[in-house]
C-alpha cells in the first residue's frame, strides 16, 4: 500500500551559502492512512517549517514529498492551492474563523470555495457540527461561543469535506485544559473513524496522546515511534 504522506529527504535551506540556515536537513517520512501521528519539536526545531510542507503551504529547497500519490514537491502556487482545498484539512491553533458568520456558515464556506452545491454543503456542515458535538450552537456567531466552542467550529470545517489529511497546528495552544482534553478527544474519535490526523505540537503531553510520535531536532528526525500508552477511548 502506497503511503498517504511520503517526504523523501527533504531539506529546506534560507539564505543559501555561507549563513543558510537548513530549517529541514534531509527529512524523510512515511504516514500511511488512517494514522494518528504527533509531529514534536521545540521552537526552532524545523517542526513549524515541516507542517507548511507537509500542507503545501511552502515547498522543499530540495527532496521530494508526494500526498496521495501525487509528488507535489514541485508545483505552481495554485496548483499547490488546488491541493490545500481538496487534500487537506487544516486546524490553526487560532481558530481563523470568520467574525460575521454562524458557526455553520463559517464551515460551509471552504465547501462554496470546492464548488459544493447548496443543499449538500449544508448536509455536511450539519454532519460535521453534529460529530464535534455543536448541533445546538449552529447559528451562533464565533463571539458567542467559547474559546472551544469556537475550535469545534474549526473542526468541524476542516473535516466537513472529508479531506484525506486533518493538519492541526498547535490545536489547543489557545485553550485551558478542560477545553484541551475535549479537543484531543475530538482529534482521537476522528482517528476511530478512519481519518489521518497529523497533529503539530511543542507539549508532550499533548503528543502522548497520539498513537504515533515524531521528533524533530535541529531540522532533522531524532524519533519516530509507536505509543506504547496510547489508548484508543
Amino acid at each position: 500500500m502506497n503511503a498517504l504522506v511520503d517526504v523523501k529527504n527533504i531539506c529546506k535551506i534560507y539564505n543559501p551559502g555561507e549563513n543558510e540556515v537548513r530549517a529541514l536537513d534531509n527529512v524523510s517520512l512515511s504516514i500511511d492512512k488512517g494514522e494518528y501521528v504527533a509531529i514534536i519539536g521545540q521552537s526552532g526545531s524545523g517542526k513549524s517549517t515541516l507542517m507548511n510542507v507537509l500542507g503545501c503551504l511552502d515547498v522543499p529547497t530540495s527532496g521530494d514529498y508526494y500526498l496521495n500519490g501525487s509528488n507535489v514537491s514541485e508545483l505552481s502556487d495554485d496548483e499547490l492551492s488546488d491541493i490545500r482545498n481538496l487534500e487537506i484539512g487544516f486546524i490553526f491553533q487560532g481558530f481563523n474563523l470568520i467574525p460575521n458568520l454562524t458557526a455553520i456558515e463559517n464551515v460551509e464556506l471552504p465547501l462554496i470555495y470546492r464548488g459544493v452545491g447548496k443543499k449538500e454543503r449544508n448536509q455536511l456542515a450539519i454532519e460535521a457540527l453534529n460529530m464535534v458535538g455543536l448541533s445546538h450552537r449552529m447559528d451562533h456567531k464565533p463571539s458567542e461561543m467559547s474559546g472551544g466552542q469556537q475550535q469545534r467550529v474549526a473542526i468541524a470545517r476542516a473535516i466537513a469535506a472529508k479531506p484525506p489529511v486533518i493538519l492541526a497546528d498547535e490545536p489547543t495552544g489557545n485553550l485551558d485544559s478542560s477545553s484541551s482534553k475535549d479537543i484531543i478527544k475530538i482529534l482521537k474519535n476522528l482517528h476511530k473513524d478512519g481519518r489521518t490526523v497529523i497533529l503539530i505540537t511543542h507539549d508532550n503531553e499533548i503528543a502522548d496522546q497520539a498513537k504515533r510520535v515524531i521528533r524533530i531536532i535541529d531540522g532533522k528526525i531524532e524519533k519516530d515511534y509507536i505509543n506504547e500508552h496510547f489508548a484508543e477511548d
